[in-house]
């Protein structure tokens, strides 16, 4: 069966955001052209590794000399998006494996997201190139786009639990025990 590609070129919103309380949050990453909407699930971590390598790379293009690509240190401030994600959330896959990669005839960001692949039933991790892949994202922003994606990406992962000064687990909203690691 072939992969069912759900593919972004110049996207209206991509945004990361969160479904649920402190502590129980679902993260999305959510793309919309016109009224097409997909929204993946993604785990708190995967958020917050792209935002970071997003600037990575931005950070990176900008020390091409004379800025050829135009890259932003700054995220723009029109570009900025607060708004929640749109309703309602309909989880097409979750998120297993995540790639991102520059276009520079298009001076755009490509991502591309793979679904989480359940482990060979008998525990044979030797093919794991034979497994077929049932529906990817792939989504490609420019740069300005991508610099307010990565901005709000790290405010969104941030806005969870406050993390404990002393033992860096976090804090639960009905209390905390902290135990300190042994030195």
């Amino acid at each position: 069966m072939p992969t069912i590609v759900h593919e972004f070129d110049w996207p209206d919103r991509v945004v990361v955001g969160t479904v649920g309380l402190p502590g129980s949050r679902t993260f999305y990453l959510q793309v919309r052209a016109g009224t097409r909407v997909v929204s993946i699930a993604l785990e708190k971590q995967q958020s917050a590794l792209l935002a970071e390598k997003i600037d990575e790379i931005l950070d990176r293009l900008i020390t091409f000399e004379g800025n050829p690509f135009s890259i932003p240190t700054t995220t723009p401030v029109e570009l900025v998006d607060n708004d929640p994600l749109e309703q309602p959330v309909a989880e097409e896959f979750r998120t297993g494996a995540l790639s991102l990669g520059w276009d520079p005839s298009t001076v755009q960001v490509v991502i591309e997201a793979y679904p989480l692949i359940d482990g060979d039933e008998d525990g044979d991790d030797d093919a794991p190139d034979l497994v077929e892949i049932a529906e990817m994202l792939l989504v490609r922003i420019p740069v300005g786009t991508a610099r307010a994606f990565a901005k709000r990406t790290r405010e969104v992962v941030g806005a969870g639990r406050p993390m404990c000064p002393l033992c860096g687990y976090p804090v639960e909203a009905d209390g905390h025990t902290c135990t300190l690691p042994d030195i």
